[in-house]
């Protein structure tokens, strides 16, 4: 395998594989099953608030209807699968930048997969759970890849660096500069992660519905205003 193979195997590849794979999928309008991906900042309460919006979507759900489920790194485990890796590899993928020599030396090896090799399945993965209906997509790039599909509605969850620093200490158990650290860190992975791969960028106003700053908004609140939209935007499809 030459240097000019591998490059091709780049974040360009990526991105041309979510065009492909979304302008491939036949009679967009007719998908009328609903979903929802979340896009947030780190500690911006995304887990707990698409928690508290899958309960709340579930009890209006009509008889024999789907059930709401949420998919974070569900999203990478199912892809994983789809490539027949092992599921705890799941644990050691992130969203960041890996070096690309790092990528070769792992798909030489069968150490894990390469990105270019992982992340076609990642975008096939949320489409398929996008399309299938009843989920909740939060972060892995889900309001990009979802973007055209109409059966889905996009948030934007927010919020200072102080507050969220805050609720990352206390839910997690950190020391105030451990979890300052952990979110100075993992915004930057994002923000890497959604470049590279999709050529997009986090702040993105018109790849979101709705936007809520959680500092100003409770997660209860967040969760009505956000059920209350999705609701009347679902009864439109």
């Amino acid at each position: 395998m030459d240097i000019e193979t591998l490059m091709g195997k780049s974040g360009a590849y990526v991105v041309s594989e979510r065009h492909r794979q979304v302008h491939s999928v036949p009679e967009l309008p007719h998908f009328t099953n609903p979903a929802v991906a979340i896009s947030h900042q780190t500690g911006a309460g995304a887990l707990a608030i698409a928690s508290g919006l899958a309960g709340a979507l579930q009890e209006i759900e009509e008889p024999g209807g789907g059930t709401w489920e949420i998919f974070d790194q569900q999203i990478i485990e199912r892809a994983l699968q789809q490539e027949q890796w092992p599921r705890k590899l799941a644990e050691s993928i992130t969203e960041e930048k890996r070096f690309f020599l790092d990528e070769v030396m792992d798909d030489l090896f069968n150490l894990r997969p390469p990105s270019w090799v992982l992340m076609p399945r990642v975008i096939e993965t949320a489409l398929n759970l996008a399309m299938t209906g009843h989920a909740i997509l939060v972060g892995h790039g889900a309001t990009v890849v979802t973007a055209d599909l109409p059966n889905v509605f996009h948030i934007r969850l927010t919020g200072s660096l102080d507050r969220r620093i805050d609720r990352v200490q206390r839910e997690r158990s950190l020391t105030r500069e451990q979890a300052a650290k952990f979110v100075k860190i993992d915004d930057h992975k994002r923000e890497k992660y959604l470049k590279k791969y999709f050529h997009a960028r986090l702040n993105n106003e018109l790849l979101h519905d709705l936007a809520i700053n959680t500092d100003r908004i409770s997660e209860a609140d967040a969760v009505s205003i956000i059920f209350e939209a999705a609701r009347r935007f679902f009864s439109t499809l």
